[in-house]
């Protein structure tokens, strides 16, 4: 990813944003939440920053977050859903 950089997390409610020196957002993810389940409803990188892993880090972070609340996750958005069926460590949420 970008070495050269100071990244960081940040989390709202619904949404994970990298942030970059803490002023450029590199990229996002969105979800839906209803009862226990997260629906994973975009990802999105700056085109300048694609090709070096952030939106797998992106979504790698949402997975996280799913586990430690203990929801469900539905894959709607088509970057998300090729990494659910890539990773087998990420099955058991589905």
């Amino acid at each position: 990813m970008t070495n050269h950089l100071d990244l960081e997390f940040r989390q709202t409610p619904n949404r994970l944003v990298l942030w970059a020196n803490q002023t450029l957002a590199l990229g996002e993810i969105t979800w839906e939440l209803a009862a226990d389940v997260m629906t994973i409803n975009h990802t999105f990188v700056q085109p300048e920053y694609r090709g070096q892993g952030i939106a797998e880090e992106l979504v790698a972070e949402a997975v996280e977050i799913a586990r430690e609340n203990n929801y469900r996750v539905v894959p709607l958005c088509p970057f998300a859903k090729k990494e659910f069926e890539r990773k087998i460590e990420y099955q058991d949420l589905l």
